[in-house]
């Protein structure tokens, strides 16, 4: 099973960009993990039929096999169908849902029936800061069987600041304004039933102090991985969720102790409850060595 912690830094590519070919075999931006060529917001109407058609030849050249994590954020559930119909789609690891919510969430998950694509939902609407429709779309998931193909969740931070008239101040991360309670119900609503959240894009390109506090607060929140908007974000966001060595010493003794209780580098280890993040930091490490 494909682990969400492959995506590292996720690239936002439109399907108009001339370079779509190159990026979806490595060729440029080699060090990127995972890209996301959209169909969606950065690409407007009247330009959408230009690039489904990038991308379908796209698709004609792409390698089969690559490690670079291939996904096409869908603008519609209709365009999801034509997709999945193209020769080649096969290439890809999987699909982004925009705006993603209960009254759509079976049209789209039950396009994917008979494929192997794995999908990530992004929540975006106003249903996100209601919890009780929260849980009523996690139990929806769940019921349907529909968690197995989810490789992770999306936070559409943009979308939902949009929605409260907001645009994220240069000063300060996510979790400073309105939307930092969001993502903690957020994490707290789907993490628990194994749900993989990701976090949100950082969009002020010139601020790298700020995107390297936000990537504390993304991992503090349990989150796994972040959309990039442009390729000199990767390297903050990939070393941000690098593992220290300090981590992973403390995550191989919390899983060999015996006892109940030890101190590690002035901090209380305690193996009954800190076992399942010291499997999780194990883990994590096998998938960049």
């Amino acid at each position: 099973m494909l682990s969400a912690y492959r995506l590292g830094g996720s690239l936002y590519v439109p399907v108009t960009h001339r370079d779509v070919s190159r990026i979806a075999n490595g060729a440029k931006w080699p060090e990127l993990r995972s890209v996301i060529f959209c169909t969606e917001d950065s690409v407007a109407p009247s330009a959408l039929e230009f690039g489904l058609d990038n991308l379908r030849r796209c698709l004609e050249g792409m390698e089969p096999r690559h490690s670079l994590l291939r996904f096409v954020r869908v603008r519609n559930p209709d365009i999801l169908a034509w997709l999945l119909e193209l020769p080649g789609i096969e290439k890809l690891d999987g699909f982004v849902f925009p705006k993603f919510d209960r009254q759509n969430a079976d049209q789209y998950m039950e396009r994917l029936e008979g494929s192997r694509h794995l999908c990530m939902p992004t929540l975006e609407t106003h249903d996100v800061f209601e919890p009780a429709r929260m849980i009523a779309l996690r139990d929806h998931l769940i019921e349907r069987g529909y968690q197995n193909r989810i490789l992770a969740l999306r936070i559409g931070g943009n979308d939902l600041l949009a929605l409260l008239g907001i645009r994220r101040p240069r000063d300060r991360t996510i979790y400073r304004t309105p939307l930092g309670q969001t993502i903690a119900n957020l994490v707290t609503v789907f993490k628990p039933h194994g749900f993989q959240l990701t976090a949100p894009v950082f969009e002020h390109i010139d601020c790298p102090e700020i995107l390297r506090e936000e990537l504390n607060d993304d991992i503090a929140h349990g989150l796994c991985g972040k959309t990039a908007i442009h390729p000199s974000q990767l390297p903050a966001i990939e070393a941000g969720f690098r593992i220290s060595p300090n981590d992973l010493e403390a995550a191989r003794r919390i899983l060999v102790e015996d006892r109940a209780v030890f101190k590690f580098e002035g901090s209380m280890c305690e193996p009954a409850t800190h076992s399942s993040w010291a499997r999780h930091i194990l883990e994590r490490t096998a998938l960049d060595s």
